[in-house]
């Protein structure tokens, strides 16, 4: 059934039509409701003048497995008001893509937001995760929420919570603004990054506050022009850049701005992360105006990472980390080594800048940096005090 609804005057959802997945059949009761959702969907994207699919307040939506696919025929606004909980069936994502939950693909102009709250249901998952069951082989998980090939995006207002692995994940989009995202889940809860973005341009992420077992945000290969502000992260594994490799097919990352952030109880501080061998480049990047409480590592480039049960054997080619500047970071650090920068003999990190730095360890005491082929200068305050010797 059809509904028209009508907002300001100034917006282009003036008169648009309105999907109500309850219309078509959607009960919110505890049973799936994935049919109705694919009709509703089928409804909304199929119309020729803008449309909102309500999701409406007080009830909790049981879904499988769901593509919101487009390309859609009219603007589409998305108003999650109520509930939307994932089955708790891992059998449900047999057969199919297990690193979805709800994919929005290939729409343009969409705008998704209302307030309300979606539910990974990730304990099954986290439980039978080879990271927390070292016996069973690795297997993927789904990302919550996935906006693929997307453009002129905005995802506002929303409460993110348990997913089964990845949050959030921006794949392949251009033109983003993801703001008043509230996401949490367990700290002992496995690869739940918070916010992934990868293969994006030119994104703003602002005002979101992120607890998670893994990276708040992270930021990989193809993403450039990405700004992070305003954002609370902890506990977690920081917020970081990189995981690049040989093995990424857009193996870059450049024009980075994390503006404004307070990090608590995390893993790491902000981190430029990758693996060796490979090339390509994580450079121009900037991390300023930031508050470290308690974080074991406040500061920290590792050319080395290896995220592996064996050892990563040392390679001569690498991903080159150039022009990076650290503005007005304080606060204190939970182990001793507060500034960490661990380059590749082979292509050495450069351009690093230190300005107004001042870290020192939780509960007093002067912290410390470590340093390996890089290349470094410091502008105003720096404590701790840079290496001694730049290589």
């Amino acid at each position: 059934m059809k509904h028209s609804i009508d907002y300001d005057s100034s917006s282009s959802y003036n008169k648009a039509v309105l999907i109500d997945v309850e219309d078509y059949g959607a009960k919110g009761d505890g049973r799936d409701d994935s049919e109705a959702f694919e009709k509703a969907w089928g409804v909304t994207c199929s119309s020729s003048q803008p449309v909102t699919f309500m999701v409406a307040s007080d009830k909790k939506y049981k879904l499988k497995p769901l593509t919101f696919q487009g390309p859609c025929k009219s603007n589409v606004k998305v108003m999650i008001e109520g509930s939307i909980e994932a089955s708790s069936d891992q059998s449900d994502w047999d057969g199919k893509d297990e690193r979805h939950w709800l994919l929005f693909d290939e729409i343009n102009d969409l705008e998704v937001g209302g307030g309300g709250t979606i539910d990974g249901n990730g304990n099954i998952w986290w439980q039978n995760s080879c990271k927390i069951k070292t016996s069973l082989p690795c297997r993927d998980a789904p990302t919550a929420m996935t906006f693929s090939n997307c453009k002129n995006l905005k995802v506002n207002d929303l409460s993110i919570r348990n997913s089964q692995q990845i949050h959030v994940s921006f794949e392949s989009c251009s033109n983003v603004h993801a703001s008043q995202l509230s996401i949490s889940s367990p700290e002992s809860s496995p690869n739940t990054d918070g916010i992934h973005v990868t293969g994006t341009q030119n994104i703003n992420i602002t005002n979101c506050a992120i607890q998670t077992g893994d990276d708040c945000i992270s930021i990989v290969g193809g993403s450039q022009g990405v700004k992070a502000m305003s954002i609370t992260c902890g506990p977690g594994h920081g917020i970081s850049i990189g995981s690049l490799g040989s093995d990424d097919s857009e193996n870059y990352v450049s024009d980075v701005v994390v503006d404004t952030a307070t990090l608590t109880g995390t893993t790491n501080g902000v981190r430029i992360k990758t693996w060796q061998g490979g090339s390509g480049y994580a450079k121009r990047i900037t991390f300023q105006n930031i508050n470290m409480n308690n974080v074991e590592n406040p500061i920290i480039i590792d050319q080395n990472y290896c995220d592996s049960k064996r050892p990563c054997d040392e390679q001569k080619s690498a991903v080159e980390v150039s022009d990076i500047l650290y503005k007005n970071i304080k606060g204190t650090s939970a182990s001793e080594i507060a500034v960490d920068f661990q380059c590749s003999k082979s292509v050495p990190c450069h351009g690093i800048v230190l300005q107004d730095i001042n870290l020192v360890k939780e509960g007093g005491g002067t912290a410390k940096s470590s340093c390996k082929n890089v290349e470094w200068t410091k502008e105003a305050q720096t404590l701790p005090e840079p290496c001694a010797e730049n290589y």
